[in-house]
């Protein structure tokens, strides 16, 4: 089974919209609508995608939370939201309300830096029941981009027993050389996506990084609409792992997480 662990789309009628704000420097490889995802994740090869849901806002958490697990289904996936500037127990209603497992945290959009207390407490309360997957690393302007840092992944994976995390772009995100010295070896899963593609990284750093963390805590994400998810599990297969490893890494680790069958 291939799983994308990192898939980002909105309603039909706001695609676009949401789009024009995220990332304008990155060519895009789709049009962001959920009812274009599935296509592409079936022509990729993948076998279920996971659906993240961002609100930028805390007024949104709920109507996004609502809108991924309605988008749930054999093909789908779903990773809700949550928001510090929402009260903690209304972020906890609503991942309950609305049945969601794991979530997204993306610094770059959501405001917030995961040093931030009420960020500890959000996941503190939630773990280790709900996984989460976090953007690390640049993509926006200075400030923004010493949000979400290695160190600071590091420190939230040591300071909260049990929390399910894993670190979107293997961990840093334009910061790699951080993400290497920080993460490695951490009880942390590294995700593969590298917009526009994996593939502009050496391989052989690569294949040095899935060895020293370990591939059974690597998984696949495409970024999709900011990469193609087909060329992205092509480059992974390049890496020349052993198949066991690719076949982990492409989904068995995700799987194994959260306990799919």
């Amino acid at each position: 089974m291939i799983i994308d662990v990192h898939c980002h789309a909105w309603p039909d009628a706001i695609a676009e919209r949401a789009l024009a704000g995220r990332v304008p420097q990155l060519k895009r490889h789709g049009d962001g609508r959920i009812s274009t995802l599935p296509g592409v994740l079936a022509r990729s090869g993948v076998d279920r995608g996971v659906l993240l849901g961002i609100a930028d806002s805390a007024r949104h958490v709920d109507s996004v939370n609502r809108f991924v697990a309605r988008q749930r289904g054999p093909a789908l996936l779903g990773f809700g939201t949550v928001h510090p500037d929402l009260p903690l127990e209304e972020n906890v209603a609503s991942l309950k309300r609305n049945g969601i497992t794991g979530i997204k945290l993306h610094s770059l959009f959501q405001g917030f830096a995961y040093s931030d207390p009420r960020v500890w407490e959000l996941l503190e309360a939630i773990s280790p029941q709900v996984t989460v997957i976090a953007h690390v690393g640049a993509g926006g302007d200075r400030e923004s981009n010493e949000r979400a840092t290695p160190g600071m992944i590091r420190d939230l994976v040591r300071g909260i027993p049990g929390l399910r995390l894993i670190a979107c772009h293997f961990g840093g995100y334009h910061r790699l050389e951080e993400a290497e010295e920080s993460l490695l070896g951490e009880n942390v899963h590294l995700e593969t996506s590298w917009p526009p593609t994996m593939a502009a990284l050496a391989p052989e750093r690569v294949r040095a990084i899935i060895r020293r963390h370990g591939a059974d805590r690597v998984v696949f994400g495409s970024d999709w609409p900011m990469a193609d998810p087909a060329a992205e599990i092509a480059a992974i297969r390049a890496l020349g792992l052993p198949d066991a490893d690719t076949e982990a890494v492409l989904g068995g680790n995700f799987a194994r997480l959260m306990g799919l069958s």
